[in-house]
């Protein structure tokens, strides 16, 4: 591995500065007026991955945004690791938030980052994370030492809920067939505690609308005598979670499947310190589920959260009008075994009963996925654990965050293999929000390790 390694630091710089060129292709999914921004950055990873040493470099169509493939393979006789990430970004809204430039990318340095970090949208999540596997095979492909066949997909619609994902990976079974998943779509602990995801929470998400009268009203005329959206939509949102944080929505925790004791406590001997939890985030005070501990909450207990809310007059100045209607976009987070399809069908179920006879209310489901966890026994577990302690020398522990990427029960259910969830993002680095940023520690911590997570893995598959 010294040469595997020395080729990393020779090429360090042009790592980076590489990486910049994609950070600079605004390639935001949700919004189809970027849609040649997109192309250009499928086009951009292409190249990057010819010049690599990928063979078999696709851009792949599908019915939305295109999808990446590259592989190198070596021998039948050796395992073969899919590695999976996204190329799309959420938007950069509130652009007035953002210290500097979105799409421009900068490095400063700050206490948590010492040797700094790159502030742009998509640094940490997924570009910054997906390269590093890139560059990481680059530097095995060019000193001649993979150890194993490796494939990579590149999708670019994982912020908008990997919608045409599945049906490629229907039509593409024999091309992706594989016998591990790599994925760095995740953060770990800390730079000080490093972790493997070995649990991730499952999605279901819905939009609501509340409409009242035909048009919008004047506040003056009609304001005390008819239902303002609004304030039935705010009481309907306030109604859904009880005062000890438990979701009112009936048959939510029919399915949900709870920890042991000897569980619940191991996950809780995570150096997780809550005075810095809440003081990172600007709060006086935190508040979730009673009966369960902070870490817990964030992890391994299901949630709903408001995700968006809008309704009438929001420009500059008064406008004294009654809203004709109001929106809210909520989100909710899902344990093992429940289920997001009925789930959202619980939910609409409930937030059509609790409303007053005088609104009408839709419920618009959008996208979902299930939980999924990763047994510690799982040989792909043990060698990524074996090679974050080699590059950190540090103990590896296990760890179940709470956010959703559904496209990995999907990938299971599919193609048959478990994914590795070897993230080195940070949850200090604020992704989907103004100011995302990623460390160049860690993104070059990722290139050292993610070599070594081949070779454990491969000695482990030859020794069965």
């Amino acid at each position: 591995m010294d040469k595997v390694y020395q080729y990393q630091i020779e090429n360090k710089q042009r790592y980076l500065d590489e990486l910049f060129d994609l950070l600079r292709i605004p390639s935001i999914s949700a919004d189809s007026s970027y849609k040649n921004e997109i192309i250009n950055c499928a086009k951009s990873i292409s190249r990057n991955l010819n010049e690599s040493g990928f063979e078999n470099v696709e851009i792949c169509e599908t019915q939305g945004n295109p999808i990446i493939y590259g592989d190198k393979i070596i021998s039948s006789d050796l395992p073969t690791v899919l590695i999976y990430g996204h190329y799309d970004v959420q938007p950069a809204d509130p652009i007035n938030l953002w210290e500097t430039d979105p799409f421009d990318p900068v490095i400063k340095v700050s206490g948590i980052h010492p040797e700094g970090a790159i502030y742009a949208r998509g640094s940490a999540d997924d570009k910054g994370q997906f390269f590093m596997h890139v560059k990481a095979i680059e530097s095995l492909i060019k000193t001649n030492s993979l150890p194993c066949n490796v494939k990579l997909i590149i999708e670019g619609e994982e912020e908008i809920g990997s919608v045409n994902l599945g049906n490629f990976l229907k039509e593409n079974l024999s091309k992706l067939s594989c016998d591990i998943i790599l994925i760095s779509d995740t953060h770990i602990l800390s730079n000080q505690v490093p972790t493997v995801t070995t649990g991730l929470r499952g999605l279901s998400y819905v939009e609501v609308e509340v409409e009242g009268p035909n048009r919008d009203l004047h506040s003056g005329l009609y304001g005390g005598a008819v239902p303002n959206p609004i304030h039935v939509l705010c009481d309907m949102i306030a109604s859904l979670i009880d005062e000890d944080g438990k979701i009112r929505v009936k048959g939510f925790y029919d399915r949900v499947k709870e920890l042991s004791s000897e569980d619940r406590s191991e996950l809780n001997k995570l150096p997780f310190n809550e005075i810095e939890f809440k003081n990172s985030i600007g709060l006086k005070g935190i508040q979730g589920e009673k009966g369960y501990t902070s870490l817990e909450r964030i992890s391994i207990r299901p949630t709903l959260d408001v995700n968006g809310i809008w309704g009438g007059y929001t420009g500059e100045g008064a406008k004294t009008v009654i809203p004709s209607k109001a929106h809210a976009k909520i989100s909710m987070r899902l344990v093992p075994d429940q289920n997001p399809e009925e789930i959202t069908e619980l939910f609409t179920k409930h937030f059509l009963s609790i409303a007053p006879k005088n609104v009408q209310v839709t419920v618009t489901p959008h996208h979902g996925g299930n939980a999924y966890v990763l047994p510690s026994s799982n040989p792909g577990y043990i060698a990524a654990k074996l090679a974050m302690e080699k590059t950190f020398n540090k103990e590896v522990l296990p760890y179940r965050t709470g956010g959703s990427i559904p496209i990995v029960s999907l990938f299971e259910e599919l193609l048959g293999a478990k994914s590795v969830l070897m993230g080195f993002g940070l949850d200090s680095d604020a992704i989907h929000s103004p100011n995302e940023h990623y460390g160049i520690y860690n993104f070059y911590k990722g290139i050292e390790t993610i070599p070594y997570f081949l070779n454990y893995y491969t000695e482990n598959f030859k020794n069965k």
